[in-house]
Parts: C-alpha cells; structure tokens; sequence
C-alpha cells in the first residue's frame, strides 16, 4: 500500500490564528496562486481578481479572518514571519485604497468587500473548504483555479494529487499505528522511529533545529498569552482570562523573562489543584493568542493548538522534562500520531467535526507524554487511543464562527484528558485493552462521515445558534 510522507513540519506549522483551515490554508493558496502566475510571468498581465469562498469557508470565513488571510497572501506576505500587529493597518490600507500588491509587486484594482465573495449557499464535492481565484488578464484572458484547504494549515490543489509534487521514499513507511508498532518492534521508540524518517528529508541536525524554533514560537505564544488582558476581537465580548489566572496562581512571585517566570511557577510547588490550574492556563493562554490573530503553532490544527504546548510544559515543569532533548522527543512522537489521523481520518473540523481537531491533538499529547515519562510504545499508542475514544462525536459548532467559545476552554478539556489518558495507559496493559488506535481512528472516520453538517464548522447547529450574541463591531 503506498504510504503519504508526512513530517514533524507538516504537522507542526508555524502561522497566524485563528484557524489553520480558514486562515492559514487559504493564506498558502493564495500564494500558491500567485507564485504560480510569476512562474507563469503573468503577474504583470493581471487586470482583476476575485476569490470566491465556497462551504465552509463562506459561513465562518468572517469570524475566522479567512477574507483578510487571502489578501495576505495574496500581497505575498507570509505567515511565518509577517509582523501581526501590522495585520490590521495592511487590510485598511487595501480597503482603503481598493487595490493590492500581488506578491508585493504587482498593482492590482481590489475591492475586498465586493471582490471577496462569500458563497455560504455553495459547496464543492471534494471538500468543504474551498476557495476559488478568478484572474482577467489584460489579454482578455481568464484563468480560474480551485484550492482546498484540508485542515491543519494543508493545501490541495484542484486535479493535483496529495504528495505527488515531493514525493519521499521513508525508510519506514506508516499509515497506521499498526505500522508505527511493526518499525518499533525493531527495538526502536517511536521518537527514533520518526527521527529516521525526517533523515529522509533532512540532516538530522536540521530537523533538531526545526523542532526547537517550532518549541519557542509555543513558549513565547504561552508567555505573551499569559501576560495580555483585555477583550478578544470580533464582537463577541469574550474577556480574555489567561493573564489573570497567571496572576492569581503566581501569588505576587516575582520574574523578569520566560526562564525565571518557570521557576516561579515551580516556587508554587505540585499539588493537584495548583497543576490543573496550570494546564487550564497554558492552554487558555495559547487560544487566546490565536483568537487575537496571534502567532502559533498548527497542533495539529489553530484551533487546538493550546492542547500540545499545555500537556509539554505540564511535563517540562511538573515532571522534570526540562532538556532540549526531551522536548525533541514529545514533539516527534506527538507529530507521528496525529500524521496517522491525518491519514486514517481526518484533521479538519469541516469535514470531521472539533473530534478532528482537540480529539487529535489530545492523541498527540498522551502519545507523547505517555512515551516521554517512560511508557511504552504500546502504552503510549494506548494513551492517545484512550484519548481520542473520549472525544468521539464531538462537534464544531463556533458561536458567531469567531474560534472563541467554546473553542477556547475545549484546549484546556483536551489537554486534561490528554494528561488522564497517559495516567490510565502508564498503568495498563496494553496486550489486554480492547480497542485499538487504528480501531478508534476508523471509528472517528465513521463518525465524521455520519455527523450532521451544521455541526462540522458552519455555526448552524449547537451552541451557534443556542446563545445570544448581541455583536458588536470590533
């Protein structure tokens, strides 16, 4: 069976919130797009454009920035290295001026507000989120292309398969976890097993280096998230709760940066209450960001990237994690379980309801953790089945579809259950459980093709349209 190679830098990507399917996946094909027209050398040929949202996309795109991502991308900036306090004055200026940059060189008439179209009523066959660009070049010439966006910050072009542009033979093949074990009975931990994948794209020195820019883009998203007050953007009134919470645990404890403010929190000493809170705090600080259209990490996906980071530091703080090795290890293991997801499933709330996103990355965080605290390979993929068969059936139903409520405290429910699954697989047997983790993601698939589609990202079903909302604009 052909495998699809994923790496640790698919599954962990470095973006701007809120959504990795809403707004960094049509961000990338916008410049997909317009690279594609240099490469072409018709950037200088462009007379007007427009993009059509389709599905999802159209019903939450507002509330997900995905009308601002694509004039980004369009101008050619990226979302790795874009300065996110400059987002808003971009996206006046280009209101303002009904015109863009193509790739910060082309001039182009652009009127966001009619050029952008939101066709909630529309959606195409292959996948919810899709989005189309229509180009009229000064010839008189058309072109039109369809991108879409999979979840997790992944872009599919229309008519091109998955992986076929950079395909990568691994020396050791996954689909399934079943998969994973039959390399690990080799002798090796599933960290080793995907080290000697990544081998495969990169020195293994590289790949270290990669893991851990990925690592301190989450701990200055935590730290920033920690110490930000105020109401989130998007008129929903959401009062942002992280930095208070910061605060009241740290009890007038003193800090001056990121290392002596973990010595704090340590200070605080390892009671039950105290570690929770901190878990809840990591993880509500990290959505927070996001919601802010703050700079984070895919993990697997914008909107359950608080999971990850909070169960990581859970671990670096409260568990003597604290090496860069370590952190190395946690994070290859947690790429591999949620690739095998992302294969088996799926890792896009549209298309799989919030199960895809905090279902997978409490997987990826027990999985993780179980294995860095000594586990086996077993226990830990026992820790990210139990994980993820608790998260089963859950929706995505964004009120006013900004990723706020309930979005943000689900990271805090992912990463407790995450840390619980560990627990229960660290004193298990795996040989005697009765479900498998290529049984749950099988189940999780099923789930997904049967779930209602109000429930799958559109903001038309559950608490969308159980709450008042009295928006304002923001």
């Amino acid at each position: 069976m052909p495998h699809e190679a994923i790496s640790v830098f698919d599954m962990f990507k470095i973006g701007v919130g809120p959504s990795s399917s809403h707004t960094l996946g049509p961000w990338r094909a916008a410049q997909l797009f317009t690279a594609k027209l240099a490469k072409q050398h018709l950037l200088n040929e462009v007379l007007s454009l427009q993009v059509l949202l389709y599905g999802s996309l159209a019903k939450t795109g507002k509330g997900h920035g995905t009308d601002i991502a694509v004039q980004l991308g369009l101008c050619g900036e990226d979302p790795e290295t874009f300065a996110v306090e400059n987002i808003l004055t971009c996206i006046n200026d280009i209101a303002i001026n009904n015109s863009l940059l193509l790739q910060g060189k082309q001039s182009v008439v652009f009127h966001p507000y009619e050029d952008i179209v939101f066709l909630s009523k529309e959606a195409l066959p292959f996948h919810p989120n899709a989005l189309t660009f229509l180009v009229t070049l000064n010839t008189g010439n058309k072109i039109a292309e369809t991108y879409y966006s999979v979840g997790g910050g992944f872009v599919q072009q229309e008519g091109k398969e998955t992986g076929k542009a950079n395909v990568v033979q691994l020396p050791f093949p996954i689909n399934t976890a079943s998969d994973l074990l039959h390399w690990c009975m080799k002798g090796l931990s599933i960290y080793e097993v995907v080290m000697e994948n990544e081998s495969a794209w990169r020195p293994e020195e590289d790949t270290m280096k990669g893991i851990l820019r990925i690592y301190r883009v989450m701990q200055d998203c935590v730290y920033k998230g920690c110490h930000e007050g105020g109401i989130l953007p998007g008129g929903l009134n959401v009062k942002r709760r992280a930095a208070a919470l910061n605060k009241k645990l740290l009890q007038g404890r003193t800090y001056s940066d990121y290392s002596t403010w973990i010595q704090a929190i340590q200070e605080g000493g390892n009671g039950f209450n105290y570690i929770l809170d901190w878990v809840s705090c990591f993880a509500l600080a990290v959505n927070e960001q996001n919601a802010s259209f703050g700079r984070v990490v895919t993990a697997p996906t914008n909107g359950a990237a608080g999971v990850v980071p909070a169960v990581l530091l859970y671990y670096i703080i409260f568990c003597n994690g604290d090496t860069e090795e370590n952190v190395i290890r946690f994070l290859l293991t947690a790429s591999e379980i949620g690739s095998i997801f992302k294969k088996g499933a799926t890792i896009s709330a549209a298309m799989g309801g919030c199960q895809a996103e905090i279902g997978v990355s409490s997987a990826m965080a027990a999985g993780a953790l179980t294995e860095a605290m000594g586990g086996t390979q077993k226990q830990a993929l026992m820790a990210a089945e139990i994980a993820m068969e608790h998260h089963l059936g859950l929706t995505c139903d964004p009120i006013a579809g900004l990723v706020q409520v309930p979005c943000i405290e689900r990271n805090t429910m992912g990463a407790i259950k995450a840390i619980t699954a560990s627990q229960l697989a660290l004193q298990s047997t795996p040989d005697f459980a009765k479900v498998s983790l290529d049984a749950v993601v099988r189940t999780m698939w099923d789930t997904a093709v049967d779930m209602n589609h109000k429930y799958k990202e559109t903001a038309e079903g559950g608490l969308a349209i159980h709450i008042p909302l009295g928006l304002k604009e923001c």
